[in-house]
């Protein structure tokens, strides 16, 4: 009855492709899959495919031919193997939990894989000690989310990953296909350089088993290779002992230089083993918009700002937020070294706002937030994000061409919260696919935007506004490079690239994915069908 059920859904699929235009295949080829798909389920149902449509930046919606959910990595194998030995092929993405922005993961026509299915919680595996690689490590599905990647390793040993991004409903797939970044990158690199071993499936259908020692140039080309080269089925994490509380500092600064000295300062202690904070992130923020700041938990009744500090600043100011972690036995030891730490800085006096709490909170600090935008309906807007990595060399003009150039001072015309913090290029695997300016400090600076119906800023205004700082750092030199990048033509990938690294990315597509079916909906090689086909040249 089963299989049965999944001839007929597979028939359909092969109606549905034939309806949007793409090549119709021979049902046997279909019915292959049917054999090969084990425990995996092909759904056409409505509410599926318009889930499979969209995704968190609301700015591009095209809908798949069906939703595969699978078991297991064979599965997706199996589908992909589909896709490749067909005809003229078919689309094929992978989709974690729908966080992207610009319609990465949609595959129109085609057949979006939806990670969040997967062998389930049953089938996880209990962190393990390597004495080759000198640490705690666990395996983890790729659709699996980093939350529930915390919460197992924690209550398995007391263990937790050490890099992280700022929100954890992520799945782990989709981050190491970018890079994963947080605060605590300066210090242990992104996620993408505290991964051991992958499983892909690449796009020829074959599941690959890659390590800096095993197919490197997969694993590599995977970690940070925004899907192109195969599926991400599997991590090997990197984990260390998990700390029990996290004290969380914010100051505030009104002259950007001695901020960002600050910053760059932070990161650059700790190398041999002194005082250092475990995380440096930052914000720009206008005075009015302190109260109303997102990610000012602080700044509210329970601990409010004294804001007579600050009676004659108006305009930007910026927030240096940090935090040290500790145990509850180390008190009077994280006192010390947070005075200390703080004692060498120059925010503005009266500035400094404290608290502690579970580092389990701290980490999952974003999500608290989007439950209360949840509440009041503010969530599920369109939300056009940028994200740029800016060489530290520039950031000063980046600050007055675009901070208090093009956004006048206001940071409420952003749309939503502005980011920026520096991180350590040598933290960073060359041998990765992730592009990042040619110098050792760099700053991330994002543009957290939500187009919310009513608002002042319009999806439109914001996505202008978009354009003219990409504009802005194009005829200033900047040398900025979009982090999640969202180019709209094979130029502009290749100019994102470089001229080496471009060959380098076309020649692994060549031999991963040379029909390229996998991960269309980034736009940078040409679709199936196309009479542009990924070639060796």
């Amino acid at each position: 009855m089963a299989r049965c059920l999944v001839i007929m859904l597979l028939l359909l699929i092969s109606s549905l492709i034939s309806t949007v235009g793409l090549p119709v295949e021979p049902p046997a080829e279909l019915l292959q899959l049917g054999d090969a798909a084990g425990g995996g389920r092909l759904s056409v149902d409505a509410s599926d495919v318009r889930e499979a449509s969209g995704d968190f930046g609301g700015l591009a919606r095209a809908e798949p031919a069906a939703v595969f959910q699978p078991r297991g990595a064979g599965d997706v194998a199996a589908l992909v193997r589909a896709a490749y030995g067909s005809a003229r092929g078919f689309r094929v993405s992978a989709r974690g939990h729908g966080h992207s922005i610009s319609g990465q993961a949609q595959a129109p026509g085609g057949v979006v894989v939806d990670m969040s299915h997967g062998p389930g919680a049953a089938a996880r595996a209990l962190p393990a000690y390597s004495p080759a690689l000198g640490g705690h490590y666990v395996d983890v599905w790729g659709g699996e989310l980093w939350v529930d990647v915390l919460n197992w390793t924690l209550s398995h040993g007391g263990l937790a990953p050490r890099s992280w991004t700022d929100y954890l409903y992520l799945s782990v797939g989709g981050t190491l296909s970018n890079a994963g970044i947080s605060g605590q990158a300066f210090h242990h690199g992104p996620q993408i350089s505290n991964v051991y071993e992958l499983d892909v499936v690449t796009g020829k259908g074959e599941v690959v088993t890659c390590s800096e020692a095993e197919n490197p140039d997969l694993f590599f080309g995977a970690l940070g290779g925004l899907g192109q080269f195969g599926i991400i089925t599997r991590a090997r994490i990197a984990l260390e002992r998990a700390p029990q509380r996290v004290r969380w500092i914010r100051a505030l600064y009104s002259n950007f230089a001695e901020f960002t000295a600050d910053q760059e300062r932070l990161i650059s202690l700790g190398a041999g083993g002194g005082r250092r904070f475990d995380y440096v992130e930052g914000f720009v923020v206008a005075a009015e918009g302190l109260i109303n700041n997102w990610r000012s938990s602080f700044f509210s009744p329970q601990n409010p700002v004294k804001l007579s500090s600050l009676k004659h600043h108006t305009g930007v100011l910026y927030c240096l937020e940090v935090t040290k972690n500790y145990d509850d036995g180390d008190a009077a030891s994280v006192d010390q070294d947070v005075d200390a730490l703080l004692g060498e800085l120059n925010f503005l006096p009266g500035t400094v706002f404290t608290t502690d709490l579970p580092y389990v909170d701290f980490l999952d600090r974003v999500h608290k937030a989007e439950l209360k935008l949840r509440a009041k309906g503010m969530w599920e807007v369109p939300h056009p994000w940028l994200n740029l990595f800016v060489p530290a060399s520039r950031i000063d003009d980046f600050d007055r061409g675009v901070f208090r150039g093009i956004l006048g001072g206001r940071t409420t015309a952003a749309g939503g919260p502005i980011l920026i913090y520096p991180m350590n290029k040598h933290k960073w695997d060359p041998r990765s696919s992730v592009v990042t300016p040619d110098e050792e400090v760099f700053y991330l600076v994002a543009f957290l935007r939500s187009a919310v119906p009513g608002a002042p800023e319009s999806l439109e205004a914001l996505s202008r506004q978009n354009q003219r700082i990409l504009d802005f750092c194009a005829e200033a030199g900047i040398g900025a490079k979009q982090y999640l990048p969202s180019h709209k033509a094979p130029r502009e990938w290749a100019e994102h690239f470089g001229a080496a690294r471009w060959e380098r990315f076309a020649r692994l597509k060549a031999e991963f994915d040379p029909r390229g079916i996998l991960a269309t909906g980034q736009g940078i090689f040409p679709p199936p069908g196309s009479p542009e086909l990924v070639s060796d040249s």
